[in-house]
């Protein structure tokens, strides 16, 4: 709750936590997703990948960090994300660093760094919230701060200030770390797996060589769909488990297995005992895309798939984090060549790392 904030989505229940995820699909929901963010993305996503064939070379994790921070700060606080992008992207890594530390509050500590982070970016938003609350226009195009100021400015508003500041800090927050280690481990996968990378680029190949001009943009029809490059996303996020512990509180005693779990307690739910369940996944360690064929895509999640979560809590952003990945994916394999320079070996400490760094270069096909 310290790192979170004492208001915040998480202790959030009944009509307030629906009233918060209903704001938030405002902008990050399916139909926004496909009438304004599918073109929006594209966008950003080749712009990046031109930058980076010009750079000669990346580090891959921090690289795609910056572009799908970019992507959603744009959309969390508008233009101003434009400005403030250097100072927020280090706080964020800040608070990102010290997240799963020992909780010593002490100038030097881990801890001490994740919450002056979190401080700073909080006090960012803070001044964003009150300058846009100034402004007496409503914009056309709507960024989530401005639902923020739309839902505050009413008689009853169904949130406090500081619990929408708190929501606008983790989404913003969970937005681009989670997915940026999801895309990472996918294209280490892929680049160890040229069969499954072949596959994709056909996938994506025969959608372009269907259209009467190859370069325009990517339908919503045609991203619905990419299967294979949805069985890549699944597998991938499988086998990475970006958030590797979720936390859940028990609402009333709960019986299970002869033990019974107080009303009350925490529980901390570990995804990779069911990720590496060798009853549902057969040879459960190994990248293999192609079994997703023989199972029920997961709408969301199920209980054998939880990498956004599950149930009420399921993470409201998961359309918007699968859209990004899959553009990503669209518009590398479809004009460059990976190439792996140096790096790329996965430790999961519990968090996915890259100790060694994943350092890639980008050859323009031509």
């Amino acid at each position: 709750m310290r790192l979170l904030g004492e208001e915040n989505i998480a202790k959030v229940y009944g009509s307030l936590h629906k009233n918060t995820r209903n704001m938030i699909r405002r902008v990050f929901g399916p139909e926004n997703l496909r009438l304004v963010l599918l073109h929006d993305m594209q966008g950003a996503v080749e712009k990046t990948l031109s930058s980076w064939h010009d750079s000669g070379s990346v580090e891959l994790k921090p690289a795609l960090s910056s572009m799908i921070f970019g992507i959603a700060a744009k959309w969390m606080i508008g233009h101003e994300a434009s400005v403030l992008s250097g100072d927020l992207w280090k706080n964020f890594d800040a608070f990102n660093q010290g997240l799963l530390s020992f909780p010593l509050y002490i100038p030097g500590t881990a801890f001490y760094r994740c919450m002056q982070g979190r401080n700073n970016v909080m006090k960012t938003l803070k001044q964003v919230l009150d300058e846009r609350r100034k402004k007496a226009e409503t914009p056309e195009r709507m960024d989530f701060i401005d639902v923020i100021v739309s839902e505050l400015n009413k008689e009853n508003p169904a949130l406090s200030e500081n619990l929408a500041l708190n929501v606008l800090f983790l989404m913003i927050f969970a937005s681009f770390e989670t997915t940026s280690s999801g895309l990472t481990a996918a294209l280490k996968f892929l680049s160890d797996n040229p069969r499954a990378l072949q596959e994709l680029e056909e996938e994506h190949q025969q959608i372009r060589a269907r259209r009467a001009d190859p370069n325009t943009g990517v339908t919503w029809e045609e991203y619905k769909s990419m299967k294979f490059t949805s069985h890549v996303i699944n597998e991938s996020l499988r086998l990475a488990n970006v958030a590797p512990v979720l936390f859940r509180k028990a609402t009333q005693d709960v019986n299970i297995k002869g033990y019974t779990i107080p009303e009350g307690w925490i529980l901390m739910i570990c995804p990779p005992a069911v990720h590496f369940n060798p009853t549902k996944y057969e040879d459960p360690n190994v990248f293999n895309p192609w079994r997703w064929k023989d199972l029920s895509e997961p709408v969301g999640s199920s209980k054998d798939f939880i990498a956004f979560g599950s149930g009420l809590r399921l993470c409201v952003g998961v359309d918007f984090a699968r859209l990004q990945m899959t553009m990503f994916l669209h518009f590398l394999v479809t004009k460059y060549r990976l190439k792996v320079v140096s790096g790329g070996d996965m430790v999961f400490g519990p968090g996915l790392g890259f100790p060694n760094g994943f350092q890639i270069q980008l050859e323009r096909k031509k």
